[in-house]
C-alpha cells in the first residue's frame, strides 16, 4: 500500500544486502520524463499500470536487486506471480488508519487520493486493503510494518537467510 514504508525498508535492505535498488515508480518517471502525477493526468491510471508492467519485466532481468513496487502492481497482470517467481516478496502489512496518518503528510503529490477528505481517504485506503489483500497476502513473507524499521529489517533478513 501507499505508506506502507517500501521505499524506506527496500533502501535498508539494498545497503545491507549490497544490491542494486530500483523503485518502480522512479523508473518509470526516468523513462516517461513524467513526474507519475503526470502520467496519471495526462495519460490516465490504465495506461500507468501498463508502464509498471513493462518495468517490472525490464528490472527483473537484472540480478542481486531489490524492487520497490508501487501498491498498484501486485494486483494486476500476473505480476504478482512473476515477482515470486524470480524473487522474494514481502508485504508490508499496515492499518488503514496508519497509512491515514502517513499520507496525510504528502497528500498532494499522491494522484490517487490528492482530491479526498480526510474521511474519503481512510474509506478508500480501507476499501483498497480489502481489494489488493488477496494479491499481496501472496507475498512469501508478511511484515508487521507497524513495527520500527530497525525490527523490520531484522525481521525481514532473519526470515530471507533461513529461505
Amino acid at each position: 500500500m501507499p505508506a506502507s514504508g517500501k521505499s524506506t525498508i527496500s533502501n535498508e535492505l539494498a545497503v545491507l544486502n549490497n544490491a542494486v535498488l530500483f523503485d518502480t515508480d522512479t523508473y518509470i518517471e526516468k523513462k516517461q520524463q513524467l513526474k507519475i502525477s503526470e502520467i496519471f493526468n495526462k495519460f490516465g491510471e490504465n495506461t500507468f499500470r501498463e508502464y509498471e508492467r513493462n518495468a517490472l519485466k525490464e528490472i527483473v532481468k537484472n540480478e542481486n536487486v531489490i524492487v520497490a513496487t508501487g501498491g498498484g502492481l501486485p494486483c494486476l497482470y500476473d505480476n504478482m506471480q512473476l515477482m515470486n517467481k524470480v524473487g522474494k516478496t514481502i508485504y508490508l502489512k499496515v492499518s488503514a488508519e496508519t497509512l491515514q496518518k502517513r499520507l496525510l503528510k504528502d497528500k498532494n503529490i499522491r494522484p490517487l487520493i490528492k482530491e479526498k477528505s480526510e474521511h474519503e481517504i481512510l474509506d478508500y485506503l480501507k476499501a483498497t486493503i480489502k481489494k489488493r489483500e488477496v494479491f499481496y497476502r501472496q507475498a512469501n513473507f508478511i511484515i508487521n510494518a507497524e513495527k520500527s524499521i530497525k525490527e523490520q529489517i531484522s525481521i525481514i533478513n532473519y526470515l530471507t537467510e533461513k529461505t
